[in-house]
C-alpha cells in the first residue's frame, strides 16, 4: 500500500480511483464496510482504491488543549488499512488551510484537481469543508455536476447498535475490552517505549515494564490479560492500569507483567494488545493480601491466554 503525504503530493499513477473519506479513528468495523465499497468500486471502475485520512484528529487541531482519547495511531492506523486491500493511503495534514476551505474549494482543489476521483466514498454523517457546511447530499449533488460517482454508506450496526469510535471509547473507559474488540474487528493496542518505575512491583515478586499512556486515553482501571508484541515476538503478560491505592495513590501507568521472561526492557519500544479484563482495581489490606491477589491474577490470566490461544479459526476476529 502506497503512502501519499497530503494532497499536494498525490502521483499522478493513481488519480481515477475511488477514496474512502474519514478520520479513521480505531479502523472499526463501520470504517471496514466503507472502505470495503471503495474497494468494490475501485474494482468495478478500473482504477486504485484509496483512503484519504485526515491527520491530526480534526478534534486535536480545533481543541488543542483538550486531551483526546485515540483509538489508533497514525502507525497503527496504516497498519490496519493495508490489511484492507487498498492501493493507497492519502495522509492528509489537517491545518488550518485546509479548515478553512469552503466546501466547492474542497471537492475542486483537493478531490478533482488533485486526487483525480472517479468514485468517493463516505459515511452518511461525513461533513466537510469551511464551518462542516458541506453534507453528504452536497458532495452527491457535486459527483452528478462534476462526473464523479458518490456512495454514502448507512450506518453498520450489530444489535440495533452502530459501531462508532466514540461508543469503542466509551467500552474501553469500562474496561470492556472483548466488546471493543467485536465492535473494531481487532484487539485494542497501545504502544510506548518501557520507563522506569516506582518498583513496586519487583519487589513483591513481579517486575514490569512500565509504559506511559497516550495523553487522553481513558482505560478502565485494573487487570489485563494482554499480548506483548517486542520485535518480532509475541509475549504473554498481566498488565495493571491504575493508582496503586494500596501504596501511594500515584499517576495511572500501564504496568505489564511478562510471564516467563527475563531480560532488561528499558527504552524499547513495546506493543500491548489487551485480550480480557480480569478484575477491577482495589485497595489491599497490606502487602501480603495484595501478593496472594497478584499470584491469582497470574493464574487467571494465564488461563485466559491458553484459552485465547486454542480458539478455531473462525472464533478470530476480521483483523486479527
Amino acid at each position: 500500500m502506497h503512502i501519499v503525504n497530503g494532497h499536494e503530493r498525490f502521483p499522478a499513477g493513481l488519480r481515477g480511483g475511488a477514496l474512502a473519506i474519514g478520520n479513521f479513528d480505531g479502523v472499526h468495523r463501520g470504517h471496514q464496510a466503507l472502505i470495503g465499497t471503495a474497494v468494490t468500486e475501485a474494482r468495478r471502475i478500473g482504477g486504485p482504491a484509496g483512503v484519504m485520512a485526515f491527520e491530526p484528529h480534526p478534534r486535536e487541531h480545533f481543541r488543542p488543549g483538550e486531551p483526546h482519547f485515540r483509538l489508533t495511531t497514525l502507525a497503527r492506523k496504516l497498519a490496519l488499512l493495508a490489511k484492507l486491500g487498498l492501493d493507497f493511503t492519502l495522509v492528509e495534514p489537517f491545518d488550518a488551510a485546509l479548515a478553512a476551505l469552503s466546501p466547492e474549494d474542497f471537492i475542486g482543489r483537493v478531490l478533482i484537481e488533485k486526487a483525480g476521483v472517479r468514485h468517493v466514498v463516505i459515511g452518511y454523517d461525513f461533513f466537510f469543508g469551511r464551518g462542516r457546511a458541506g453534507t453528504p447530499e452536497h458532495l452527491s449533488e457535486a459527483g452528478r455536476t462534476l462526473g464523479f460517482g458518490v456512495s454514502i454508506v448507512a450506518p453498520v450496526a450489530a444489535g440495533g447498535e452502530p459501531f462508532s469510535s466514540s461508543a469503542i471509547r466509551l467500552m474501553l473507559a469500562q474496561g470492556d475490552v472483548k466488546g471493543a474488540a467485536h465492535a473494531l474487528g481487532h484487539r485494542w493496542r497501545v504502544a510506548g517505549a518501557v520507563v522506569s518505575g516506582a518498583h513496586i512491583g519487583a519487589g513483591l515478586g513481579f517486575p514490569t515494564a512500565n509504559i506511559p499512556l497516550p495523553r487522553g486515553t481513558a482505560l478502565g482501571h485494573g487487570i489485563y490479560a494482554v499480548k506483548v508484541h517486542l520485535d518480532r515476538r509475541t509475549l504473554d503478560g498481566a498488565a495493571y492500569l491504575g493508582t496503586r491505592p494500596t501504596f501511594d495513590d500515584g499517576k495511572p501507568v500501564l504496568e505489564v507483567f511478562l510471564l516467563d521472561f527475563e531480560g532488561d526492557l528499558y527504552g524499547r519500544e513495546i506493543e500491548v494488545e489487551l485480550i480480557d479484563f480480569v478484575r477491577a482495581d482495589r485497595k489491599f489490606d497490606g502487602v501480603a493480601a495484595l501478593t496472594a491477589q497478584m499470584l491469582a491474577d497470574v493464574a487467571r490470566v494465564r488461563a485466559v491466554l491458553a484459552a485465547h490461544d486454542s480458539r478455531p479459526a473462525s472464533a478470530r476476529l476480521p483483523l486479527e
